[in-house]
């Protein structure tokens, strides 16, 4: 059938608050250009992230009435510690309050100056932690990658030429660890296959560097693997995620996406002193190894919605959405990345404004475009999220200027879907209106979340 069925029924629904064009125009000058700092309630459809923002199951709201908030040794806690155990075959398993807070603790531990982490891409907590520690943090994304409009099944692959290029210049002893995300968040949510996750592995072994994998969205990278990869076609989606895991000596995940969570995250490794080495720094900074920043409540939300996440019916309904937009823009030339992703669309700034230079952010130009024309929040990732500063304070721009519409679980219907279409086709349209952006301020890490910017001209 063409028709998206959502394999769920809706119980409860919360209002939109609709804008004019005058008003998102004062809005949108008041947050100085930066949709992070526009109020929830003036935005109409909000793919700023799928981040905390999924709606979560009567299973996981009857869950969170079960939670048991003892400080120590809840069941809340074990149930949740064997879920994880389950699925990822890893036996040490620390609660976090999210995955940032997971990166923060592992970094601190294993990071440090003259270190190296590489990876096919690093999303921004990720690479901000990497470097508030010391260390630094190379992106080896295969080069299919780097082509957004070229189709390719798995563009979010290590490139594993270089893999072994950098470990052999850099040297096995500075490279705490290779790390791999799933899916490909900042290559545009595209999946990494089996195939390269294994071949990864197996350098890594030879070389004695651990793997560890940034499992935010495990699921929809299961999914792909069994809709794309040959030979996975008949196995069961916890299979194929076991068989991913198995070839990770730990991973990192906030819960805040494939767990449908509005909170939470976790470690889980196999080696016993790192993971002794996490908890005593846990209990400085999150809390209670039983807890970990999280209440039992939450533990409970996590552990349902990391099996539900994988209910292949689910996962249908979740890639054919993103598919069903990206088919929507490219019948309509507008520059998309192809194909589409897991959970979200990308928008190649780049080509959409090929007009707007690189230092006048064309990916932020687009962002507060969309929020003009129809009151849609997205988020840019290109070169303010990732670039740096040369020597001589030029911009080092990112390798890639995408626009991420990041769709929340659960949450959207088809008809929200068709109007978001529809906003990104008109402001296509319209392009040749649209100006660059400078940044008047900003902070030296994570500088988009806060960074205030004004319109170039």
């Amino acid at each position: 059938m063409k028709t998206i069925i959502e394999p769920f029924r809706i119980k409860s629904v919360e209002p939109i608050h609709f804008t004019t064009a005058e008003q998102r125009a004062d809005i949108l000058k008041s947050a100085f250009f930066n949709p992070f700092l526009i109020s929830s309630q003036d935005v109409i459809i909000d793919l700023l992230t799928d981040s905390g923002t999924s709606a979560m199951s009567s299973a996981q709201w009857a869950g969170i009435m079960m939670g048991d908030e003892s400080y120590a040794g809840s069941p809340s806690f074990f149930r949740f510690e064997e879920t994880v155990r389950g699925i990822t075959g890893m036996p040490r398993v620390i609660p976090t309050h999210q995955g940032r807070a997971s990166e923060k603790i592992l970094f601190s531990i294993t990071g440090g100056a003259g270190k190296v982490f590489l990876s096919n891409t690093l999303f921004d907590t990720t690479r901000a932690n990497i470097e508030f520690s010391g260390a630094e943090g190379i992106d080896l994304i295969c080069p299919e990658g780097l082509h957004p409009s070229i189709p390719a099944p798995f563009k979010g692959n290590i490139d594993l030429i270089r893999l072994e290029t950098e470990i052999g210049r850099i040297g096995a002893d500075c490279i705490p660890m290779v790390i791999i995300t799933v899916t490909n968040n900042s290559g545009g949510g595209q999946p990494v296959s089996m195939a390269n996750i294994r071949s990864a592995r197996e350098i890594c072994r030879r070389h004695g560097i651990p793997m560890y994998i940034d499992a935010c969205r495990f699921a929809e990278n299961a999914w792909f693997i069994k809709t794309r990869e040959e030979g996975y076609a008949d196995v069961p989606i916890p299979e194929i995620v076991r068989e991913m895991f198995s070839y990770a000596d730990g991973c990192t995940m906030s819960a805040k996406k494939d767990a449908f969570a509005n909170i939470g995250g976790f470690l889980a490794m196999h080696d016993d002193n790192l993971a002794q080495e996490c908890r005593n720094l846990l209990i400085i900074t999150e809390g209670f190894p039983t807890y970990g920043g999280l209440a039992g409540r939450d533990l409970e939300a996590i552990a349902i919605g990391l099996q539900e996440v994988m209910e292949e019916p689910y996962l249908r309904y979740r890639t054919r959405t993103t598919e069903y937009l990206t088919q929507k823009l490219m019948e309509e030339g507008v520059p998309v990345m192809q194909p589409a992703g897991g959970h979200a669309v990308y928008l190649d700034a780049k080509a959409f404004l090929p007009k707007v230079h690189v230092d006048q952010y064309p990916g932020q130009a687009l962002v507060c475009a969309l929020y003009l024309q129809g009151g849609i929040r997205t988020v840019e990732i290109g070169s303010l999220m990732f670039g740096k500063y040369g020597s001589d304070g030029s911009l080092v721009p990112a390798a890639l200027e995408l626009v991420r519409l990041a769709i929340p679980r659960r949450v959207y219907t088809q008809s929200h879907i068709d109007y978001v279409a529809e906003v990104i086709i008109d402001t296509y349209h319209a392009r040749h209106n649209i100006r660059g952006m400078r940044i008047l301020e900003e902070a030296p890490l994570l500088r988009h979340f806060t960074a205030k910017l004004e319109p170039v001209g």
